[in-house]
């Protein structure tokens, strides 16, 4: 088999057919449009989702939902994430740098999953943490300093 002789199977393809050439052709004078009408004429047909004027399902439904724009500039650390950072001192670049959070974050949160086996000094105000993750930091000998 070489590629200048694949062709479709016979009967697959079929010709276009040729509307508005004459009662004999099959598709003559009305060219299977009907006759008048708003679909009978060129160019005329209704949007997407219209109903005929009544009050489309799309705007009947209820909306749902709520994309927070704050979410962006919020990011979540566990201590296991934690880990991950160079050195004693934990910092909003540095965590960047370490690609633990987004470079449009503003705020993160220290969670507790996971486990800190090094002391981490916080230096960071933007830096929080949970109940949990503060006292797992501070007994593994970190502290916080805002």
């Amino acid at each position: 088999m070489r590629l200048n002789t694949i062709k479709p199977a016979a009967g697959s393809k079929r010709n276009r057919l040729r509307v508005g050439r004459g009662a004999s052709a099959g598709q003559g004078k009305t060219c299977g449009r009907g006759v008048k009408g708003q679909r009978a004429r060129k160019g005329g047909y209704h949007k997407v989702g219209f109903e005929g004027g009544q009050m489309p399902l799309q705007r009947r439904l209820p909306k749902v939902g709520f994309r927070s724009a704050m979410k962006a500039s919020r990011a979540e650390l566990t201590l296991s994430d934690l880990m991950r950072v160079s050195g004693a001192e934990v910092t909003l670049p540095k965590l960047i740098e370490a690609n633990l959070v987004p470079e449009n974050t503003k705020l993160v949160k220290i969670i507790l999953s996971g486990s800190v086996s090094k002391p981490f000094t916080i230096k960071d105000k933007v830096i929080t943490a949970t109940k949990g993750a503060k006292s797992a930091v501070e007994s593994a000998g970190g502290r916080f300093e805002t």
